[in-house]
């Protein structure tokens, strides 16, 4: 009987610890998942509303009310999505020996952020139609829907998308000033003086931040009309083949290839060019430049009484404005 009580004890005894062993499973291994950024989608149609408001001034030219209330514009929209918002004001001395007087818009996002990009884009516009078809008409000031107001329109978006989901890399956005004040076409006064980009050309010897720096910058500049190509303008290859490189195949796996293409495009001397030479900030230029238009090599309306509000596609702002916005969510 005694054994048959112990036999009865040791089944039950291994029963139990069976069921026991049952209940915990080892563990299953960790896994590594890939945590995807998450870019916002870039709105086409607010960028559209921030290009027409500019627009609606008149003519930004450096001196003039229209140009004063545009700044109030720009820098009021912005402080609505920081708080960290400079206006960097002084004076520069035209070609002619005109004083302009500059107002430099400097928003910043996650400032206390060491690693930093900077994108830019100026703001003013023409003081004359010099490459208007009609003579009569080029003493006259230009709208500069696209030279001028379609950038900073699709910076403000970018800056409203910032103000929604912070990206893990601080950003600063600049509008320059005084970049289109330059000599007229048939002027004697021209090469081996920096009459462009007055604006950035200050900045770049003064930046708003002592030491200021940044991985990168880009500038964005004429992205906004239908149908418009952006090669690889020949400074930004220069001083920062990478950043290029990575803003093209990004707006490859975006699906724009077909508005980025790698074809060479000559050289512009932009606001990039300064923030390179002076500030030594590897920077690239979005620059809607065709080798088969009829005014130069940029877009058809250039610096003509036509850069209205009309030639402005949504789209392209859209193409630019996703593109920038993945290569930040990406880069930090």
């Amino acid at each position: 009987m005694n054994k048959l009580l112990f036999f009865v004890f040791i089944f039950i005894l291994l029963f139990t610890v069976g069921c026991k062993r049952k209940e915990k499973p080892a563990p299953p291994e960790p896994q590594t998942v890939e945590q995807k950024v998450a870019v916002p989608a870039f709105n086409a149609d607010s960028a559209f509303g921030f290009v027409r408001a500019q627009v609606d001034f008149g003519p930004r030219i450096p001196n003039t009310e229209a140009h004063r209330a545009c700044a109030r514009y720009l820098a009021g929209k912005m402080r609505q999505y920081t708080p960290d918002v400079i206006e960097q004001k002084g004076k520069v001395r035209a070609y002619d020996g005109t004083v302009l007087n500059f107002n430099n818009i400097i928003a910043s996002f996650r400032p206390g952020e060491k690693a930093r990009v900077l994108l830019c884009a100026h703001w003013d516009s023409r003081h004359i139609a010099d490459h208007d078809p009609d003579p009569a008409l080029r003493k006259t000031p230009v709208t500069g829907a696209n030279d001028g107001a379609s950038g900073v329109g699709v910076l403000i978006e970018v800056a409203r998308q910032l103000s929604l989901a912070a990206p893990g890399i601080g950003v600063d956005i600049i509008f320059f000033d005084a970049e289109d004040y330059g000599p007229p076409e048939d002027s004697q006064i021209r090469s081996g003086n920096d009459f462009w980009g007055l604006g950035s050309q200050y900045w770049a010897n003064n930046p708003h931040m002592p030491g200021y720096t940044a991985r990168f910058g880009i500038l964005l500049d004429m992205v906004g009309a239908a149908g418009a190509r952006f090669p690889r303008e020949a400074f930004s290859s220069y001083y920062a083949p990478d950043i290029h490189n990575k803003v093209w195949n990004k707006a490859h796996q975006a699906g724009f290839g077909e508005y980025f293409i790698y074809d060479d495009g000559g050289l512009i001397n932009d606001d990039h060019y300064y923030i390179n030479k002076i500030r030594r900030i590897p920077t690239i230029d979005i620059i809607h430049l065709d080798p088969n238009s009829t005014n130069g090599s940029f877009f058809n309306y250039w610096h003509t009484t036509e850069d209205t509000l009309d030639k402005i596609d949504p789209y392209m702002l859209k193409v630019v404005g996703q593109t920038v916005l993945e290569v930040i969510y990406e880069e930090g």
